[in-house]
């Protein structure tokens, strides 16, 4: 396996801490009453837009400000995007491994191209992929599998695997016939048992192993 693409918030990273901090800024400015972590992390997935329209929807607000309001949370989260954040544990270390095994690697993400390479260059990484799409670099976003073959065609690849950490990256993978390794840490919303996938870990010392095993199984093409 020589091309390996990887889901950001809640696979790579926890940044449900600063994805919060954003849109209860925005939440305050309107006079509204903050959300609470695991509200906010059950609005995660679909992309900025959704999970403003979500809090939007929780407080009652006029959804005639929904492009308003995303592009203050946008600002607001832009503006702080890193405080909280942090890599999961294993995942610099497995990055390095995997680069130096001589595997490409990518991200897609429904997290806005520009915050997405920031915290990348935040935490080092941005060197270990050679390509980034954000939920705003096409006009679709995931579970649309369009986001991910562009990932795949970036690297030169039609195939390689798939990680994420939600039902949105599994049914992702799934529409783009593509092998699917689901990381159970992050911010799923449907029974673990559910999220149908090819292998499951819950540290990235496991990754290694399991890219291991499917290039025994399914040789590059």
């Amino acid at each position: 396996m020589s091309s390996i693409v990887f889901d950001l918030d809640g696979t790579l990273i926890d940044s449900a801490s600063d994805i919060r901090a954003a849109i209860n800024r925005t939440l305050a400015d309107e006079g509204q009453a903050l959300l609470d972590l695991p509200t906010v992390i059950s609005f995660i997935g679909h992309g900025l837009p959704n999970l403003v329209a979500k809090a939007m929807g929780a407080r009652g607000i006029d959804m005639g400000q929904h492009a308003r309001l995303t592009a203050v949370t946008l600002d607001h989260y832009n503006a702080a995007s890193n405080d909280l954040t942090r890599p999961y544990p294993g995942v610099m270390d497995v990055l390095a491994q995997l680069r130096g095994q001589g595997h490409r690697l990518a991200i897609c993400t429904n997290k806005p191209e520009a915050p997405a390479r920031k915290v990348l260059d935040q935490f080092g990484m941005a060197h270990l992929f050679d390509a980034v799409v954000g939920g705003d670099t096409l006009a679709a976003r995931k579970p649309d599998p369009a986001p991910l073959h562009h990932a795949f065609a970036a690297l030169g690849a039609s195939t390689g695997l798939y990680v994420g950490d939600s039902e949105v990256d599994a049914d992702t993978a799934q529409a783009a016939g593509l092998p699917f390794a689901f990381f159970t840490q992050g911010y799923c919303h449907i029974p673990q048992d559910a999220v149908p996938c090819i292998a499951r870990f819950d540290h990235f010392d496991a990754l290694p192993g399991i890219v291991a095993d499917l290039a025994a199984t399914a040789p590059d093409r």
